[in-house]
């Protein structure tokens, strides 16, 4: 039997074929699959964990930020070694002084009106006084009658002492002659004194002028009735000031006030001569601190040749001053006023550091410390009333962390 039939011999396999098994690609992606989609579950899982622990720390650090103050900081203004000071001044005359009657009478004549410029023992008015007059009439006459008295008296007592030497009289009754005589002696003087008395007060019927100066007050006129004395309800009859030279009073603040010392220069400016300068220097001081003001009255001597000044003006004195405190100038609002005193915020090492200062002037917005913080110091400005030493703070713009 050939090969051909041997084939076809060959039993027949009617039974139905066995499905074949999954193809290789289709099960690698779906593996692929399953490992993509737990891949996304891990990393979902895990960026998850991670935002919470970031969170976590974004949180924790900005509350730990939020808990640091931040503070703006500024740096004191040194004051120069020597600086001009400005301060108001009280301005007057060199000399003034009210006049006054020295007797009673009547005002007959005035010579000179406000503003008239006088020179020393310069006649300013005449008082006319009848009752002075006729009482010094009364005093010479009273003079002559104790003259002749006394001129009769001597004569009996030389008489009665030629008569002792002829033992014609008593001791006593020269010695009683001789007292007379001397007794009428002291009422000679008496009278004498009173006539002068009298001479001088009618020689204060002319009023004069004490010394050269210009006539700021008048204060009577003709016929006005004239009572002696500074307590009279008349008043002074003038004022007279000398106005060549004015005395001008500051008070120089306490903490320059070993800076302002006789002989310093000075100089004073007023608004109705604007970019003018009158010189002066300064000529005393009252050596002694107002308790009230702590301040120290010095006197500013100003030439005024042309009476251009005038007593009583406002005037701003201009001080060249020394410095001896190595101060510096702060604005008001870094100032902390505690119970133990006044304080400023200063920042040392990122930390806040409570100083107490010591203030000289104040300008208003600012003020001059003398002591407690040097222009190298870091001042808080506007520093919280609840601040206190030793609290960590940052700086406005520094990154977070510890300040500078």
């Amino acid at each position: 039997m050939d090969a051909h039939e041997l084939e076809e011999a060959k039993p027949v396999n009617t039974t139905p074929a066995a499905p074949s098994s999954v193809p290789r690609a289709l099960v690698l992606g779906l593996l692929l699959l399953l490992l993509l989609v737990a891949g996304g579950i891990a990393w979902i899982v895990y960026t998850g964990i991670t935002s919470r622990v970031s969170a976590d720390r974004a949180l924790k650090k900005e509350t730990f930020d939020s808990s640091i103050a931040t503070v703006s900081v500024i740096h004191p203004k040194a004051q120069p070694a020597s600086e001009e000071e400005v301060l108001p001044g009280n301005m007057q005359a060199f000399v003034a002084t009210p006049v006054y009657a020295r007797t009673n009478g009547y005002l007959k004549h005035w010579y000179f009106d406000i503003g008239a410029r006088v020179q020393a023992g310069q006649l300013l008015a005449l008082i006319e006084t009848p009752e002075i007059d006729r009482q010094l009439d009364q005093a010479r006459a009273d003079l002559a009658t104790a003259q002749a008295n006394l001129q009769l008296s001597k004569t009996t007592a030389e008489r009665y002492q030629s008569l002792f030497k002829t033992e014609s009289v008593s001791q006593q009754d020269v010695d009683d002659k001789v007292g007379d005589l001397q007794a009428k002696k002291a009422i000679v003087e008496s009278a004498a004194s009173n006539v002068r008395r009298l001479e001088e007060t009618v020689g204060f019927q002319k009023v004069y002028a004490p010394f050269a100066g210009v006539i700021t007050a008048r204060n009577v006129d003709t016929g006005a009735l004239i009572n002696a004395g500074a307590n009279a309800p008349g008043k002074e009859l003038f004022d007279i000031a000398a106005t060549d030279r004015l005395r001008v009073y500051v008070n120089v603040p306490q903490s320059h006030s070993r800076a302002a010392k006789p002989g310093s220069p000075a100089y004073i400016t007023q608004l109705e001569f604007p970019g003018r300068r009158f010189s002066g220097k300064i000529v005393r001081t009252s050596d002694s601190i107002d308790p009230v003001s702590r301040t120290l009255l010095t006197e500013v001597d100003v030439d005024n040749p042309t009476g251009e000044l005038l007593p009583g003006a406002f005037i701003s004195v201009h001080l060249k001053l020394d410095s001896r405190i190595a101060a510096v100038t702060l604005p008001v609002n870094t100032m902390l006023f505690r119970s133990e005193g006044l304080r400023v915020a200063v920042v040392r090492n990122g930390k806040a550091e409570l100083v107490p200062v010591t203030i000289g002037r104040d300008f208003g917005n600012e003020v001059e410390i003398v002591a407690g913080v040097t222009s190298e110091d870091s001042v808080i400005v506007n520093p919280s009333d609840s601040l206190t030493s030793g609290t960590t703070v940052r700086l406005v713009g520094s990154p977070s962390g510890e300040a500078k």
